[in-house]
Protein backbone atom coordinates (compact mmCIF):
# COMPACT_ATOMS: atom_id res chain seq x y z
CA UNK A 1 0.00 0.00 0.00
CA UNK A 2 1.06 3.74 -0.59
CA UNK A 3 2.69 5.36 2.39
CA UNK A 4 0.20 7.98 4.19
CA UNK A 5 2.43 10.46 4.13
CA UNK A 6 2.99 10.39 0.36
CA UNK A 7 -0.82 10.32 -0.16
CA UNK A 8 -0.96 13.16 1.28
CA UNK A 9 2.42 14.97 -0.15
CA UNK A 10 3.57 15.94 3.31
CA UNK A 11 6.74 14.74 5.08
CA UNK A 12 7.03 12.66 8.38
CA UNK A 13 7.45 15.54 10.64
CA UNK A 14 4.14 17.56 9.38
CA UNK A 15 1.76 18.91 12.43
CA UNK A 16 -1.89 18.43 13.10
CA UNK A 17 -2.79 22.11 10.92
CA UNK A 18 -0.21 20.71 7.68
CA UNK A 19 -1.69 17.50 7.56
CA UNK A 20 -4.97 19.08 7.47
CA UNK A 21 -4.43 21.67 5.07
CA UNK A 22 -2.55 18.87 2.70
CA UNK A 23 -6.26 16.48 3.30
CA UNK A 24 -8.75 19.44 2.66
CA UNK A 25 -6.77 20.39 -0.69
CA UNK A 26 -6.74 16.79 -1.69
CA UNK A 27 -10.58 15.83 -0.64
CA UNK A 28 -11.73 19.15 -2.78
CA UNK A 29 -9.70 17.94 -5.64
CA UNK A 30 -10.94 14.14 -5.76
CA UNK A 31 -14.33 14.46 -4.29
CA UNK A 32 -16.31 12.18 -6.75
CA UNK A 33 -19.07 15.05 -6.25
CA UNK A 34 -17.03 17.42 -8.54
CA UNK A 35 -13.78 15.08 -10.37
CA UNK A 36 -15.59 12.39 -12.57
CA UNK A 37 -12.33 10.96 -13.78
CA UNK A 38 -11.78 7.29 -13.34
CA UNK A 39 -9.91 6.32 -9.88
CA UNK A 40 -10.95 9.54 -8.04
CA UNK A 41 -13.56 8.11 -5.91
CA UNK A 42 -10.97 5.52 -4.48
CA UNK A 43 -8.16 7.90 -4.49
CA UNK A 44 -10.65 9.80 -1.93
CA UNK A 45 -10.76 6.79 -0.13
CA UNK A 46 -7.08 6.51 0.02
CA UNK A 47 -7.07 10.01 1.09
CA UNK A 48 -9.67 9.56 4.00
CA UNK A 49 -7.91 6.59 5.18
CA UNK A 50 -4.68 8.05 5.06
CA UNK A 51 -5.78 11.05 7.03
CA UNK A 52 -8.06 9.00 9.90
CA UNK A 53 -4.74 7.29 10.46
CA UNK A 54 -2.18 10.26 10.63
CA UNK A 55 -4.93 12.59 11.99
CA UNK A 56 -4.82 10.57 15.80
CA UNK A 57 -1.65 10.81 17.85
CA UNK A 58 -2.06 7.48 18.76
CA UNK A 59 -2.65 5.45 15.41
CA UNK A 60 -0.08 8.12 13.55
CA UNK A 61 2.38 6.99 16.58
CA UNK A 62 1.23 3.01 15.52
CA UNK A 63 1.72 3.81 11.57
CA UNK A 64 5.31 5.42 12.22
CA UNK A 65 6.84 2.68 14.32
CA UNK A 66 5.36 -0.53 12.44
CA UNK A 67 3.80 1.01 8.86
CA UNK A 68 0.01 -0.57 8.15
CA UNK A 69 0.82 -3.69 10.23
CA UNK A 70 0.68 -1.68 12.95
CA UNK A 71 -3.46 -0.59 13.34
CA UNK A 72 -4.40 -3.85 13.95
CA UNK A 73 -7.49 -5.31 12.30
CA UNK A 74 -9.11 -3.17 9.85
CA UNK A 75 -7.14 -1.84 7.22
CA UNK A 76 -9.37 -1.90 4.12
CA UNK A 77 -9.96 1.41 3.04
CA UNK A 78 -13.17 2.83 4.40
CA UNK A 79 -16.36 3.74 2.83
CA UNK A 80 -16.80 7.48 1.52
CA UNK A 81 -19.94 7.35 4.14
CA UNK A 82 -17.75 5.95 7.28
CA UNK A 83 -15.00 8.01 7.53
CA UNK A 84 -17.24 10.08 10.44
CA UNK A 85 -15.66 13.31 11.17
CA UNK A 86 -13.24 13.43 8.11
CA UNK A 87 -16.05 12.79 5.48
CA UNK A 88 -18.59 15.26 7.44
CA UNK A 89 -15.48 18.25 7.20
CA UNK A 90 -16.08 17.82 3.25
CA UNK A 91 -20.20 18.09 3.74
CA UNK A 92 -19.52 21.56 4.28
CA UNK A 93 -18.18 21.88 0.53
CA UNK A 94 -20.51 19.77 -1.23
CA UNK A 95 -23.85 19.21 0.66
CA UNK A 96 -25.11 21.85 -1.27
CA UNK A 97 -24.58 20.63 -4.85
CA UNK A 98 -27.84 18.38 -4.34
CA UNK A 99 -29.55 22.25 -3.82
CA UNK A 100 -29.46 21.60 -0.33
CA UNK A 101 -31.43 19.00 0.43
CA UNK A 102 -29.21 16.54 1.47
CA UNK A 103 -30.54 14.12 -1.01
CA UNK A 104 -27.02 12.40 -1.89
CA UNK A 105 -25.50 13.40 1.08
CA UNK A 106 -23.89 11.38 3.61
CA UNK A 107 -27.10 10.74 6.00
CA UNK A 108 -28.48 8.52 3.53
CA UNK A 109 -25.72 6.20 2.52
CA UNK A 110 -24.99 5.68 6.29
CA UNK A 111 -29.14 4.45 6.70
CA UNK A 112 -27.68 1.49 4.87
CA UNK A 113 -26.30 -1.60 5.44
CA UNK A 114 -22.32 -1.19 5.75
CA UNK A 115 -19.82 -3.91 5.22
CA UNK A 116 -17.74 -4.93 7.96
CA UNK A 117 -13.43 -4.32 8.48
CA UNK A 118 -11.08 -6.92 6.30
CA UNK A 119 -8.79 -8.13 8.54
CA UNK A 120 -5.31 -9.15 8.61
CA UNK A 121 -3.53 -12.98 9.98
CA UNK A 122 0.00 -13.23 9.86
CA UNK A 123 1.65 -17.13 9.39
CA UNK A 124 4.29 -18.53 10.02
CA UNK A 125 5.10 -21.59 8.16
CA UNK A 126 8.24 -23.90 7.18
CA UNK A 127 10.20 -23.83 4.79
CA UNK A 128 8.59 -27.56 3.38
CA UNK A 129 5.14 -26.05 4.03
CA UNK A 130 5.91 -23.13 1.49
CA UNK A 131 6.89 -25.66 -0.74
CA UNK A 132 4.64 -28.22 -1.19
CA UNK A 133 1.58 -26.57 0.58
CA UNK A 134 -0.72 -27.46 3.71
CA UNK A 135 -4.01 -27.36 5.51
CA UNK A 136 -3.66 -25.11 8.66
CA UNK A 137 -5.67 -24.95 11.51
CA UNK A 138 -5.91 -21.41 12.42
CA UNK A 139 -7.84 -19.25 15.19
CA UNK A 140 -8.82 -15.63 14.84
CA UNK A 141 -11.53 -13.29 16.62
CA UNK A 142 -14.01 -11.36 14.73
CA UNK A 143 -17.26 -9.82 14.93
CA UNK A 144 -20.17 -11.94 14.17
CA UNK A 145 -23.83 -10.68 14.47
CA UNK A 146 -24.83 -11.26 17.87
CA UNK A 147 -26.97 -14.78 18.32
CA UNK A 148 -29.16 -13.03 21.89
CA UNK A 149 -30.25 -10.15 19.55
CA UNK A 150 -30.07 -11.13 16.10
CA UNK A 151 -28.33 -7.89 15.03
CA UNK A 152 -30.96 -5.76 16.08
CA UNK A 153 -29.13 -4.25 19.15
CA UNK A 154 -31.95 -4.42 21.15
CA UNK A 155 -32.84 -6.35 24.37
CA UNK A 156 -35.61 -8.93 23.87
CA UNK A 157 -38.90 -7.39 23.76
CA UNK A 158 -38.00 -4.26 22.56
CA UNK A 159 -36.97 -2.23 19.63
CA UNK A 160 -35.34 0.70 17.79
CA UNK A 161 -37.42 4.22 18.46
CA UNK A 162 -37.40 7.42 16.29
CA UNK A 163 -34.21 9.21 17.03
CA UNK A 164 -34.97 12.67 19.26
CA UNK A 165 -32.02 14.47 18.26
CA UNK A 166 -33.30 14.31 14.40
CA UNK A 167 -36.50 13.23 14.92
CA UNK A 168 -35.94 10.05 12.34
CA UNK A 169 -34.76 12.17 9.25
CA UNK A 170 -30.93 10.64 10.38
CA UNK A 171 -29.47 14.24 9.37
CA UNK A 172 -28.67 17.38 11.29
CA UNK A 173 -28.00 20.46 9.52
CA UNK A 174 -26.19 23.65 10.37
CA UNK A 175 -24.72 26.92 9.17
CA UNK A 176 -21.09 27.00 8.44
CA UNK A 177 -18.51 29.88 7.97
CA UNK A 178 -15.76 28.56 5.52
CA UNK A 179 -12.74 30.68 3.99
CA UNK A 180 -15.34 29.80 0.68
CA UNK A 181 -18.41 31.38 2.08
CA UNK A 182 -21.51 30.33 4.47
CA UNK A 183 -22.70 26.86 3.74
CA UNK A 184 -25.42 24.86 5.33
CA UNK A 185 -24.26 21.61 6.20
CA UNK A 186 -25.91 18.51 5.86
CA UNK A 187 -24.67 15.60 8.13
CA UNK A 188 -25.02 12.35 9.25
CA UNK A 189 -27.11 12.50 13.01
CA UNK A 190 -24.41 11.71 15.88
CA UNK A 191 -27.09 10.49 17.89
CA UNK A 192 -28.39 8.02 15.45
CA UNK A 193 -25.32 7.58 13.02
CA UNK A 194 -27.73 8.79 10.30
CA UNK A 195 -30.10 5.44 10.81
CA UNK A 196 -33.01 7.74 11.91
CA UNK A 197 -33.80 5.11 15.52
CA UNK A 198 -31.83 4.70 18.62
CA UNK A 199 -31.79 1.60 20.87
CA UNK A 200 -33.94 2.45 24.26
CA UNK A 201 -33.52 -0.66 26.17
CA UNK A 202 -29.80 -2.09 24.44
CA UNK A 203 -29.05 -6.00 24.26
CA UNK A 204 -27.32 -6.55 27.25
CA UNK A 205 -24.86 -8.94 25.36
CA UNK A 206 -23.46 -6.95 22.77
CA UNK A 207 -24.30 -3.33 24.38
CA UNK A 208 -26.91 -2.38 21.64
CA UNK A 209 -24.21 -2.89 18.72
CA UNK A 210 -25.42 -6.52 17.37
CA UNK A 211 -22.33 -7.30 17.21
CA UNK A 212 -20.17 -9.87 19.25
CA UNK A 213 -16.56 -10.71 18.86
CA UNK A 214 -16.40 -14.19 18.70
CA UNK A 215 -12.79 -16.32 18.54
CA UNK A 216 -13.51 -18.91 15.62
CA UNK A 217 -11.07 -21.71 14.47
CA UNK A 218 -10.48 -21.68 10.19
CA UNK A 219 -9.11 -24.35 7.72
CA UNK A 220 -6.87 -22.74 5.59
CA UNK A 221 -5.45 -24.29 2.43
CA UNK A 222 -2.11 -22.81 1.77
CA UNK A 223 -1.08 -23.96 -1.64
CA UNK A 224 2.54 -25.15 -3.18
CA UNK A 225 4.98 -22.81 -4.08
CA UNK A 226 3.93 -20.08 -1.56
CA UNK A 227 6.86 -17.28 -0.83
CA UNK A 228 7.14 -15.12 2.41
CA UNK A 229 4.73 -11.94 1.64
CA UNK A 230 2.22 -14.13 -0.19
CA UNK A 231 -0.98 -12.87 0.43
CA UNK A 232 -4.62 -15.26 0.81
CA UNK A 233 -7.71 -14.46 1.09
CA UNK A 234 -10.33 -15.78 2.79
CA UNK A 235 -13.38 -14.23 1.88
CA UNK A 236 -16.24 -13.33 4.33
CA UNK A 237 -13.97 -13.72 7.42
CA UNK A 238 -13.74 -10.67 8.43
CA UNK A 239 -16.08 -9.06 10.51
CA UNK A 240 -19.60 -8.33 9.79
CA UNK A 241 -21.26 -6.05 8.39
CA UNK A 242 -23.46 -3.30 10.48
CA UNK A 243 -26.76 -3.31 9.80
CA UNK A 244 -27.07 -6.36 7.90
CA UNK A 245 -24.07 -5.29 5.97
CA UNK A 246 -21.73 -8.14 4.19
CA UNK A 247 -18.31 -9.45 6.10
CA UNK A 248 -15.50 -8.44 5.18
CA UNK A 249 -12.77 -10.57 4.14
CA UNK A 250 -9.63 -12.52 6.16
CA UNK A 251 -5.98 -11.82 4.28
CA UNK A 252 -3.36 -14.44 5.92
CA UNK A 253 0.17 -13.10 5.32
CA UNK A 254 2.90 -15.77 4.93
CA UNK A 255 6.51 -15.67 6.75
CA UNK A 256 8.24 -18.45 5.61
CA UNK A 257 11.05 -19.97 7.56
CA UNK A 258 14.83 -20.73 6.32
CA UNK A 259 15.94 -24.13 5.43
CA UNK A 260 19.65 -24.65 7.55
CA UNK A 261 21.08 -26.34 3.83
CA UNK A 262 18.65 -24.99 1.56
CA UNK A 263 18.35 -21.58 -0.45
CA UNK A 264 15.14 -20.90 -2.24
CA UNK A 265 15.74 -18.09 -5.30
CA UNK A 266 12.16 -17.88 -7.23
CA UNK A 267 11.57 -21.91 -8.54
CA UNK A 268 15.35 -22.83 -7.92
CA UNK A 269 16.52 -24.10 -4.64
CA UNK A 270 20.36 -24.09 -4.32
CA UNK A 271 22.98 -25.73 -1.87
CA UNK A 272 26.50 -26.69 -1.64
CA UNK A 273 27.99 -30.46 -2.14
CA UNK A 274 31.41 -30.59 -0.60
CA UNK A 275 33.49 -33.61 -2.54
CA UNK A 276 37.29 -34.84 -1.79
CA UNK A 277 39.74 -34.01 -4.89
CA UNK A 278 39.64 -37.65 -5.76
CA UNK A 279 35.91 -37.84 -6.38
CA UNK A 280 36.34 -34.12 -8.48
CA UNK A 281 39.00 -36.18 -10.29
CA UNK A 282 37.34 -39.92 -11.01
CA UNK A 283 33.65 -39.01 -10.44
CA UNK A 284 31.39 -40.35 -8.12
CA UNK A 285 27.69 -40.53 -6.81
CA UNK A 286 26.40 -39.35 -3.82
CA UNK A 287 23.42 -38.92 -1.68
CA UNK A 288 22.33 -35.41 -1.47
CA UNK A 289 19.65 -33.28 0.75
CA UNK A 290 16.52 -32.16 -1.44
CA UNK A 291 13.19 -31.28 -0.84
CA UNK A 292 11.65 -34.38 -2.08
CA UNK A 293 14.25 -35.72 0.36
CA UNK A 294 17.56 -38.01 0.11
CA UNK A 295 18.56 -38.22 -3.45
CA UNK A 296 21.51 -39.64 -5.87
CA UNK A 297 23.49 -37.08 -7.24
CA UNK A 298 25.62 -38.25 -10.16
CA UNK A 299 29.59 -36.11 -10.34
CA UNK A 300 31.01 -36.41 -13.63
CA UNK A 301 34.19 -37.17 -13.92
CA UNK A 302 36.60 -34.24 -13.71
CA UNK A 303 34.27 -31.25 -11.78
CA UNK A 304 35.92 -28.07 -11.32
CA UNK A 305 35.54 -26.73 -8.10
CA UNK A 306 32.90 -23.73 -8.24
CA UNK A 307 31.17 -26.19 -10.84
CA UNK A 308 26.81 -25.51 -10.86
CA UNK A 309 25.48 -29.34 -11.15
CA UNK A 310 21.26 -29.39 -11.85
CA UNK A 311 19.25 -31.79 -10.82
CA UNK A 312 15.41 -30.88 -12.58
CA UNK A 313 12.28 -31.33 -11.32
CA UNK A 314 13.67 -31.16 -8.13
CA UNK A 315 12.85 -27.60 -6.58
CA UNK A 316 9.76 -25.23 -6.23
CA UNK A 317 6.46 -26.03 -7.66
CA UNK A 318 5.41 -23.19 -9.14
CA UNK A 319 2.20 -21.47 -7.56
CA UNK A 320 -1.16 -22.44 -9.68
CA UNK A 321 0.35 -24.70 -11.16
CA UNK A 322 2.26 -27.54 -9.10
CA UNK A 323 3.39 -29.91 -12.15
CA UNK A 324 5.39 -27.13 -13.25
CA UNK A 325 8.88 -27.45 -10.75
CA UNK A 326 11.90 -25.58 -10.88
CA UNK A 327 15.55 -27.06 -10.06
CA UNK A 328 17.46 -27.72 -7.86
CA UNK A 329 21.24 -26.53 -8.57
CA UNK A 330 24.11 -27.79 -6.33
CA UNK A 331 27.41 -25.75 -6.06
CA UNK A 332 30.73 -27.59 -5.77
CA UNK A 333 33.24 -27.07 -3.72
CA UNK A 334 36.49 -29.13 -3.48
CA UNK A 335 38.15 -29.78 0.14
CA UNK A 336 42.04 -30.68 -0.60
CA UNK A 337 43.51 -32.72 2.49
CA UNK A 338 45.71 -30.89 4.92
CA UNK A 339 47.70 -34.72 6.16
CA UNK A 340 48.65 -37.39 3.95
CA UNK A 341 50.31 -40.63 5.35
CA UNK A 342 53.07 -42.43 3.64
CA UNK A 343 51.94 -44.25 1.13
CA UNK A 344 49.64 -41.42 -0.24
CA UNK A 345 52.03 -39.28 -0.32
CA UNK A 346 54.08 -41.77 -2.22
CA UNK A 347 51.57 -41.92 -4.63
CA UNK A 348 50.83 -38.61 -5.27
CA UNK A 349 54.73 -37.92 -5.59
CA UNK A 350 55.00 -40.88 -8.19
CA UNK A 351 52.39 -39.17 -10.33
CA UNK A 352 53.46 -35.97 -9.98
CA UNK A 353 57.00 -37.21 -10.62
CA UNK A 354 55.28 -39.02 -13.84
CA UNK A 355 53.66 -35.76 -14.99
CA UNK A 356 56.89 -34.00 -15.09
CA UNK A 357 58.70 -36.34 -16.81
CA UNK A 358 56.16 -36.66 -19.72
CA UNK A 359 56.10 -32.47 -19.62
CA UNK A 360 60.11 -32.90 -20.31
CA UNK A 361 59.54 -34.77 -23.01
CA UNK A 362 56.93 -32.57 -24.32
CA UNK A 363 53.88 -34.74 -24.63
CA UNK A 364 50.38 -33.28 -24.46
CA UNK A 365 49.71 -33.97 -20.65
CA UNK A 366 45.69 -34.76 -21.31
CA UNK A 367 43.24 -36.16 -19.00
CA UNK A 368 42.53 -35.46 -15.77
CA UNK A 369 45.74 -36.33 -13.51
CA UNK A 370 47.57 -33.88 -16.14
CA UNK A 371 44.83 -31.19 -15.83
CA UNK A 372 45.62 -31.67 -12.14
CA UNK A 373 49.18 -31.16 -11.97
CA UNK A 374 50.23 -29.58 -15.09
CA UNK A 375 47.31 -27.39 -16.34
CA UNK A 376 47.10 -29.83 -19.45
Amino acid sequence: MADYYDLLGVGRDADADTLKRAYRRLARQYHPDVNRDPGAEDKFKEIGRAYEVLGDPQTRARYDQFGEAGLGGGGGMPDMGDMGGFADLFETFFSGFGGGTGGSGGGARRRGPRQGDDLRLDLNISFSEAIFGIEKEVQIRHLETCGTCSGSGAKSGSGPVTCGTCGGAGQVRRATRTPFGSFTQVAPCPSCEGSGQVIADPCPACGGQGLQQVRKKLRINIPGGVDSGTRLRVANEGNVGQRGGPAGDLYVFLSVQSHPHLRRDGLQIHSEVTLNYLQAILGDTIEVETVDGQEQLEIPPGTQPGAVLTMAGKGVPKLGNPVARGNHLFTVKVQLPTKLNGDERNLLEELAGHHTRRGHKHHHKSGLFGGLFGGG
